[in-house]
């Protein structure tokens, strides 16, 4: 069944897997394991944010990070996404969200607060030659793509620039005004070198501007918005207010985005699969609600970063359950037994847990081990090292912080403690390094070190610290008594 037959229930046209590509990018070895999923799973598209795993040339090479992708790296992500019906819309930022851009001192002087990375100064003309020169390249490499999502989400400190405080203090201008200039100028640069590309934009800077500015601006006639909300309590019929001004303003199709995962904190290590089902489903309602036949489709973000100074969220692997109820609820019209049973045969889970997070036995899907090592830890490791150090009556009785500083023990309590401290360790060694061999075949070195440094190793190294510390102690001998200030 193909997926055009298979979308027959679904206001989604257009099911797009979005690749948040400025954290924990995935080899392009694994996603030729994953497209095939996704296509199964009834994706017929996918959203590429690559930011800075994008093989920029020449003056914008900085921008490139040190595992980018190179030029046939992107051929054959886009030849495995052909071979699995799976159109690719790129997406380049060209507003806010500019950090992995304006973080460098070369291009530091186009940030609209001197400060500031996040947002580009929109007064400025080689702001946009900038933004023109990266949309080229990545277009180049895009041939034919029926359209090109430019960002221009949470352009925050917008109107706070020198630039933007003289103009603003000029009459009938606002910073409504100023957002809708630059996204008309960045949409008119797209099609007038790529007359048959239509922009995207994240619909979040507009959803306040008043229908007579925005119906005024011409943007209506340029771009396409998506109006994205990951909540998991929609508001369902202000969403089709919203929809239905938009369709005043002049908009001819809107797309909705929803989260898979990465929307529910930014140091998330494991996928709460019942909100994302929830969120997917309360945008099935507001589809229905809304003014029909203007929803083009919808997007499945799955956030890697929050932005690109913060630390990982769920990797890629961890949310692909979430990913497989999301998709195959939106593509069914709700999460029924039958979909369930579904899910489970396609990630081969026999008993999918939507409420708890991911049972450790999980699948037989591609990463699925990646799947129940992170979930394992994520559930255990602290906690158990926090049980040894913080509660187990003969560290905290015998070995406290003011012990282990002076190497003071009863040799008995060595006899307590070290036996369980060393096999807790030994445990936890060789089910990190299993982890780690594991993230090694699907992401790059930095991403793997990263996600080691943030989620075991801290846990790890307090365990060395007491064992280490044990050692010391007991080798000491018994020494002088905590209270007395000398031998006996």
């Amino acid at each position: 069944m193909t997926n055009s037959e298979m979308s027959g229930s679904s206001p989604f046209k257009m099911r797009l897997v979005h690749l948040d590509l400025k954290g924990a990018p995935p080899k392009v070895s694994y996603l030729s394991e994953v497209f095939p999923l996704f296509h199964a799973l009834g994706a017929n598209g996918l959203l590429l944010e690559y930011e800075d795993m994008f093989p920029y040339e020449g003056h914008l090479r900085l921008l490139r990070a040190k595992h980018a992708y190179s030029p046939p790296e992107i051929k054959e992500i886009l030849h495995l996404a052909a071979l699995n019906e799976l159109e690719v819309i790129p997406l380049v930022q060209t507003f806010g969200h500019m950090e992995f851009v304006l973080k460098h001192e070369a291009l530091a002087h186009l940030r609209e607060v001197a400060l500031f990375p996040n947002t580009l100064n929109p007064h400025e003309a080689e702001s946009l030659a900038l933004v023109g020169a990266m949309i080229s390249q990545v277009m180049e490499l895009h041939p034919g793509a029926r359209w090109l999502h430019v960002g221009c989400d949470e352009v925050y400190y917008l109107g706070e620039g020198e630039a933007s405080r003289r103009w603003l203090r000029q009459e009938h201008n606002t910073k409504a005004r100023l957002c809708l200039s630059h996204m008309k100028a960045v949409a008119c640069h797209v099609l007038a070198r790529h007359p048959a590309t239509t922009p995207l934009v994240w619909d979040d800077m507009l959803r306040a501007i008043p229908e007579d500015q925005l119906s005024a601006s011409g943007v209506p006639q340029l771009v396409e918005p998506v109006l994205w909300d990951y909540g998991a309590d929609l508001d369902i019929h202000g969403k089709a207010l919203l929809m239905e001004k938009y369709r005043r303003c002049g908009f001819l199709r809107l797309w909705a985005a929803s989260a898979f995962k990465g929307a529910t904190g930014a140091s998330q290590a494991l996928t709460p699969i019942e909100h994302h089902l929830r969120n997917n489903v309360q945008w099935l309602q507001v589809a229905a609600s809304g003014p029909a036949d203007m929803l083009q489709g919808i997007v499945l973000t799955g956030w890697q970063r929050y932005d690109h100074f913060s630390v990982l969220c769920e990797l890629l692997p961890v949310g692909i359950p979430s990913l497989a109820v999301c998709l195959q609820s939106l593509l069914h019209g709700g999460f029924t037994e039958d979909v369930k049973a579904r899910v489970e045969n396609f990630l081969g889970i026999s008993s999918l847990e939507i409420t708890d997070l991911m049972s450790e036995g999980a699948g037989s899907f591609p990463g699925s081990d990646i799947l129940a090592l992170i979930t394992h830890v994520g559930l255990h490791l602290r906690s158990s090292v926090d049980t040894l150090l913080e509660r187990d009556r003969y560290v905290t009785g015998w070995f406290s912080p003011y012990h282990r500083g002076r190497k003071l023990i009863h040799p008995v309590m060595v006899q307590h403690i070290q036996p369980q401290a060393l096999s807790l360790l030994a445990r936890w060694s060789t089910l990190v390094q299993e982890l780690e061999a594991a993230l090694h075949r699907v992401f790059y070195p930095d991403a793997v070190e990263e996600w080691l440094e943030e989620n075991a190793r801290p846990s790890l190294q307090r365990l060395q610290a007491l064992v280490q510390d044990l050692r010391e102690a007991a080798g000491a001998g018994p020494g002088p008594s905590p209270h007395s200030g000398q031998d006996p």
